[in-house]
């Protein structure tokens, strides 16, 4: 029998085995050694931000709890990494019996975050903390990414909505996650239903050009959809002629035509004749819907156009150009010895480009008498003190194994609204540029350079 039909294929119901080799070759040598249950703390952080970007946005919090919750090692994949000799029977055992116990704090889903902010800490045993890693960075790195593109294009948007359409330019579950990461950073709905029914991001969709095609002519095809849909839906003006299509569709609907989409062409420019053209038949409510490979910059040059919405795929799901954060997850502090009450000492990476700044980090937003943000204030082994407005960036996620941060889609998307607010102007800038607010580290002995912080 193949090693494959032992193990599968199947659907198997935990997210144990989303993880690489080395985290569990390294758990195995650790228990081994007597360290495994050493207490530790682990930070995910990004070095840097995207080249040009100014901010970045905290997305994949509740997916990444959900993950946590399904984190166990079946019998399935204990016999899997057993006939695989990826672990010996004494980390096999240690993983039947795995359930997380530690503390994570992090910044909730929805906030801006810059380089070096500390978005997640793990404080457990090494052993708990080091088998987290490769589940929680590929949540984090994903989502955020689709996140921070995400919030770009709705803040060149402005008042007029955005709709996610990348689900067929992406894996098909990345495709949800990315539906969902959208919506947290002000895309109004989705076209992916699944999106719909795991996260109940609002759905919108009408018709493609093969509607139109498979019909003998265009009256057909709206007449047909009108009379399934509305005389409010959405349709689909540029398989033909526009000019034409958009006249056929005021006429079947008397005027009352919800929306016309423009797919391809000058945008802008068709959009202002397609106007032009609605106004003078008396369809003044009608709107005109956008698509076609929008990004964030064809966005903000579609401003003075008379669009009244985008719908965005790929650029969405891709990241604009950057699919991820570069997030990583690192090992910062750890106790001298094996004792269960010994002192914690700061660690970090020294390596050339890779370096990172070791001890229990504690994060404030320093705001200005005017509330906008000046400066990411981090803290190694105490919280640093804030003032009246400064706001706390991390919150406890699982206290003692148990999840304690989840929280409705809405209120991610309402903080995210909230904290993009509270940048400073430049944030919204398309130029290239720094990241909006710095970062600074304080301890025992004052303020320490920052090792992320853009090269002169």
């Amino acid at each position: 029998m193949s090693l494959s039909s032992q193990w599968g294929p199947s659907e198997i119901p935990t997210t144990a085995l989303l993880t690489d080799h080395y985290e569990l070759t390294m758990l195995r040598a650790a228990l081994q050694a007597g360290t495994a249950n050493r207490h530790s703390v682990f930070e995910l952080f990004g070095r840097r931000l995207p080249t040009g970007r100014r901010y970045g946005v905290v997305c994949g919090v509740g997916r990444a709890l959900r993950a946590l919750r399904a984190f166990r090692f079946d019998d399935e994949s204990l016999r899997f990494l057993r006939d695989t000799d990826v672990v010996d029977a004494a980390t096999s055992d240690w993983l039947a019996d795995f359930r997380f116990s530690g503390d994570i704090w992090g910044y909730p889903e929805g906030e801006v975050y810059v380089p070096g902010s500390p978005l997640l800490i793990v404080d457990s045993t090494f052993a708990e903390g080091v088998v987290l890693e490769t589940v929680l960075l590929s949540i984090y790195n994903h989502d955020s990414a689709i996140a921070s593109a995400a919030s770009r294009m709705t803040a060149m948007a402005g008042d007029r909505p955005c709709i996610e359409m990348g689900s067929r330019r992406t894996q098909e579950l990345a495709a949800v996650a990315a539906a969902r990461a959208a919506y947290i950073a002000g895309f109004e709905a989705t076209s992916n239903l699944e999106a719909g029914r795991r996260y109940h991001v609002p759905t919108r969709g009408t018709s493609a050009h093969s509607f139109t095609l498979l019909h003998g002519d265009e009256s057909e095809a709206f007449r047909a959809q009108i009379a399934a849909l509305g005389e409010d839906t959405t349709l689909l003006v540029d398989t033909y002629d526009v000019m034409n299509a958009v006249r056929l569709g005021v006429e079947l609907t008397h005027g009352r035509l919800g929306a016309v989409r423009l797919d391809s062409g000058d945008l802008g420019l068709l959009a202002t004749q397609v106007r032009e053209l609605l106004d003078s038949l008396g369809a003044k409510q009608t709107r005109i819907i956008v698509t076609s490979d929008l990004d964030e910059w064809n966005i903000a040059a579609l401003s003075g156009a008379p669009v009244d919405g985008y719908g965005v795929g790929t650029a969405l799901v891709t990241g604009s150009g950057h699919p991820t954060c570069g997030f990583v997850y690192k090992l910062v502090a750890r106790a001298d010895s094996d004792e269960p009450d010994a002192p914690l000492v700061s660690v970090a990476k020294k390596s050339i480009d890779k370096v990172s700044v070791g001890g229990r980090k504690y994060a404030l937003r320093r705001l200005d008498d005017h509330g906008v943000a000046e400066l990411e204030l981090i803290g190694i082994g105490a919280p640093p003190s804030g003032d009246h407005n400064d706001r706390d960036l991390l919150v406890p996620l699982v206290s003692k194994g148990e999840v304690v941060g989840e929280e409705p889609l809405e209120a991610a998307r309402e903080r995210h609204l909230r904290s993009r607010a509270e940048l400073p102007q430049e944030a919204l800038k398309m130029s290239r540029g720094e990241p909006v607010i710095d970062t600074a580290y304080l301890d025992d002995h004052g303020r320490l350079d920052n090792p992320y912080a853009p090269r002169v």
